[in-house]
């Protein structure tokens, strides 16, 4: 494979942009196990299309921070930066359109200021990133109206989907040491300050789609740290499949 020249950037950098650039990857990873397989081909189109922008950002998130390709396909599960809720599995539509509607309205926001970031670099991945994001935000908020408003049966997976990828939320919201120092430097994002508002546009969806947000749970952490669930090995066991049985292979 051809992997686009390294760029020299310090590690705590490094290390936001990996997850950053996880997140979108992993996402798109799961977006694509859809292909051929959604309820209806207009539907396949949607989320193959948004498979690819999360890809596209994930490869430049991860161009930052190293070797995009070394990063991710031959690095091992532990050493992963993702939040978990991106990695969990599609489920059925109504579970994936939950996780989709849950990330791709925190990641609006986070883009949206990360577009000001003082690091040059990440700023313009934002600013193109942010107005895929906003077609993401925008189609998933659609179907979770449709689910919820829909019949009893659509009303009720969506429920379903909606509690198991609640819990997964509060790790959006978090703050470590090495996030804290970048937040102190301008370049990253601080989720603290838009979870206020990122809880109230669920809420206004989840109101006209004829729903509660779901009971709060006990918070799942780790993803940051290379803690993840089994379904991520599972994941990097098919992404990674091509590149480590045949490692010279060139695209």
């Amino acid at each position: 494979m051809v992997s686009a020249p390294i760029i020299e950037i310090d590690e705590a950098t490094a290390d936001y942009c990996q997850r950053l650039g996880d997140d979108a990857l992993i996402l798109g990873q799961r977006l694509s196990e859809w292909c051929g397989h959604a309820p209806a081909l207009e539907v396949d189109l949607s989320l193959a299309n948004i498979a690819l922008d999360l890809i596209g950002q994930g490869t430049n998130f991860l161009g930052l921070a190293g070797d995009a390709d070394r990063l991710a396909f031959h690095r091992d599960v532990l050493d992963w930066k993702n939040c978990l809720l991106v990695e969990q599995p599609n489920g059925d539509f109504a579970q994936t359109i939950a996780r989709q509607f849950l990330f791709s309205t925190w990641q609006h926001l986070l883009y949206q200021r990360l577009a000001g970031s003082k690091d040059e670099r990440i700023a313009a991945i934002a600013a193109k990133g942010v107005k895929e994001v906003a077609y993401h935000r925008e189609l998933s908020a659609d179907w979770v109206i449709r689910l919820g408003d829909g019949t009893e049966e659509s009303a009720r997976r969506l429920a379903e989907g909606l509690d198991w990828c609640w819990r997964f939320v509060p790790e959006l919201f978090e703050v470590d040491e090495t996030l804290a120092g970048l937040l102190a430097r301008g370049i990253a994002a601080d989720p603290r300050e838009f979870e206020e508002e990122y809880r109230a546009a669920l809420a206004e969806v989840l109101a006209k789609a004829g729903m509660d947000a779901p009971a709060d749970q006990r918070p799942i952490l780790g993803g940051r740290r290379g803690h993840h669930s089994e379904h991520l090995g599972h994941l990097l066991a098919v992404m990674q499949f091509l590149p480590r049985t045949y490692p010279n292979a060139t695209w």
